[in-house]
């Protein structure tokens, strides 16, 4: 079950009127966004909507074109002071496949200043959690792809980050991963971390998120607890009241599409 944030907590991830242009294309459209520390927030949206876009601008990897945002009081603007509180995993994660499971883990905590016994501890234990220790020495390159997407799983969040940005993480993953990535969520969450998960799988999202916002041509149209959005999907008799059907109330889309 997912973590019940305390009413008085901080927010974690603010945006007022965030936007986004490239050329004549207005990509992020005025998104305005407030999430508690210790929240799971399901960020959904049918292709094209402008999901990756707004990540890109939450983890400072673009600028916002107006409007400003904070991740644990920090401006997004403000790359160096952005990374120490955050993790990111991108749905193709930056992976060197010449180098070994463990290299690339070894790597990423040297360039995160993790003591070396403390990113021992850490490495052991997620090669284990994720079934990966066998595997560890073999180069990234020979790997799966559900393989590379739990290495890039484990390298953003080996040094504890305030807030974890998942752009469809259990993509390519067998039931079994995929399962080990919604509990980690959870407690991640269940510890204080605010995840911001971005996925097209809507069970994954029913299963984890304490809110869901619904972007929907670069505007957030739709934010509240899974169980709200699915009760006015019922109430409006849309389907039979599932998230699913929420989605589709508020999007007037199947989910298809480019990007």
């Amino acid at each position: 079950m997912p973590s019940t944030p305390a009413a008085d907590d901080p927010a974690a991830v603010e945006a007022t009127d965030l936007r986004k242009r490239y050329g004549d294309e207005l990509a992020v459209d005025g998104v305005s966004l407030s999430i508690p520390a210790g929240t799971v927030y399901g960020f959904l949206g049918p292709n094209g909507a402008g999901k990756t876009t707004t990540m890109r601008l939450l983890t400072g990897l673009a600028r916002p074109t107006d409007g400003e945002a904070r991740v644990r009081g920090t401006s997004v603007t403000d790359r160096r002071g952005l990374v120490s509180h955050i993790g990111y995993l991108p749905e193709t994660p930056p992976l060197h496949e010449e180098f070994s499971g463990r290299e690339q883990l070894d790597y990423v905590a040297d360039l995160r200043d993790i003591p070396p016994s403390t990113a021992d501890e850490r490495i052991d234990a997620y090669l284990d959690r994720f079934e990966l220790r066998d595997d560890a020495a073999k180069r990234i390159g020979s790997y799966s792809k559900g393989m590379k997407r739990k290495t890039a799983f484990v390298q953003s969040v080996l040094h504890d980050p305030d807030v974890l940005f998942l752009d469809e993480p259990t993509s390519g993953l067998d039931p079994r991963a995929a399962r080990r990535i919604r509990e980690s969520i959870t407690d991640f969450a269940d510890d204080g971390t605010t995840v911001f998960l971005s996925t097209h799988i809507l069970p994954v999202v029913e299963a984890v998120a304490d809110t869901v916002g619904v972007l929907y041509e670069g505007r957030l149209v739709a934010e509240g607890p899974p169980a709200d959005l699915t009760d006015r999907a019922a109430a409006g008799a849309v389907g039979s009241g599932t998230l699913e059907d929420a989605f589709l109330a508020v999007t007037g889309d199947d989910g298809e599409g480019d990007g």
